[in-house]
């Protein structure tokens, strides 16, 4: 099976964020979405550019065009969201971003009536109805097919530290579950999600999918939800590591450090230099150390097995990065990644407000409605 991929300028870069609706006096999910998209959709009809469907009735999705910058993608998203706020502001309903809801049931939740989310959860069953989660992709272009995966593989490198910096469902179904991020390892549950294999060549992929296309495992390839994957149809390398992030300001933040790493290992390519290439079993350790310990996380970062606190290589790598942030335009957002890290991610901040309200998970509701306003974390005190 061969599979083209499209032609897309080099580091363009956008940013796809799933919306939760929430009921502005209860905190709880409202299944409002097919009020909201019939709302925005064109005069003539479709599919608004920039607001989506998603699998449930309590989510929508934002989307940005391709951009050169991200501030520019967030421009984008920004207007999609005030959009928004015109058709439910009315009805009395708020917009949330987080890994997960903090006490929804996701048994109350309903499925968007559509074939293939039908599919999907036919064939999932239990699992797929527990999908109860919200994320971030974002896509980079990537000018040459043969880069692709030795990128992909290089990010793995870092993949905990943009799950420990997005971290942000410490909260499953009104319980506190340990984990910083709760929707990591729930999502990978299902049929193709989860870290991707470690393939070298093209070729390789095309055998993968060939193979999961036979024998009916997959119909398309958008239905492969891997972690970081190809977006062959959009040029772009897409990376899917974030949970749901509640604000603009960390929103762009973890962007420009997704969108500078793809750069970086791009330039590195073209220089002749190896690209880091962390075997599997150490990858697979370090998605369940971020998903546990957040931003508290001891990493593997290289084959050699040393290992380093995420905070400390994150120093390190805002340093290495700062050059390509200048040449992309976003070295103001990379910046803030040291504010994620100095004041907590939002798994960090969710967890103060329900130690500070008594356990009290309507709070912590409230608490990611009024950063969505505000755009940026509403706690300010480390």
């Amino acid at each position: 099976m061969e599979i083209p991929f499209a032609r897309s300028e080099r580091s363009s870069v956008g940013i796809e964020w799933e919306l939760a609706l929430v009921d502005a006096d209860s905190g709880d999910l409202r299944q409002v979405a097919e009020t909201v998209l019939e709302a925005v959709a064109p005069p003539g009809g479709g599919q608004h550019p920039a607001i989506r469907q998603e699998l449930l009735l309590n989510t929508v999705e934002v989307v940005s065009g391709v951009r050169r910058t991200v501030a520019e993608a967030g421009a984008d998203l920004q207007r999609a969201i005030d959009e928004i706020r015109t058709v439910t502001d009315p009805l009395r309903v708020e917009l949330m971003s987080a890994g997960t809801h903090p006490f929804a049931r996701w048994d109350n939740q309903k499925v968007t009536d559509q074939e293939r989310y039908a599919t999907l959860i036919d064939r999932t069953q239990w699992w797929g109805r527990q999908m109860l989660i919200y994320g971030v992709h974002v896509h980079v272009g990537i000018e040459d097919r043969d880069k692709v995966l030795p990128i992909s593989n290089a990010m793995l490198a870092y993949y905990g530290h943009l799950q420990a910096l997005s971290a942000s469902s410490p909260f499953w179904g009104g319980k506190e579950t340990g984990y910083a991020s709760n929707r990591a390892l729930m999502f990978q549950q299902l049929p193709t999600a989860g870290l991707p294999f470690h393939f070298q060549q093209w070729s390789e992929l095309e055998h993968y999918v060939q193979d999961l296309t036979t024998t009916g495992v997959i119909d398309i390839f958008d239905e492969i939800r891997w972690d970081l994957r190809p977006s062959p149809k959009f040029g772009t390398l897409e990376v899917r590591v974030c949970d749901g992030i509640p604000t603009m300001q960390e929103l762009l933040a973890t962007s420009a450090l997704t969108h500078c790493l793809v750069e970086y290992f791009s330039s590195e390519l073209d220089a002749g230099n190896p690209l880091p290439d962390l075997p599997p079993w150490f990858a697979q350790e370090n998605k369940w150390r971020s998903a546990r310990y957040g931003i508290d996380s001891w990493l593997i970062l290289d084959e050699q097995a040393r290992e380093d606190l995420v905070t400390a290589d994150l120093t390190q790598l805002l340093e290495r990065l700062a050059p390509v942030a200048e040449r992309l335009g976003c070295s103001e957002e990379l910046a803030d990644v040291e504010q994620i890290v100095r004041y907590g991610p939002s798994y960090v901040r969710q967890r103060r407000v329900a130690e500070a309200n008594g356990g009290r998970l309507d709070a912590v509701v409230a608490s990611l409605v009024a950063e969505m306003r505000a755009g940026r974390p509403v706690l300010t005190t480390p």
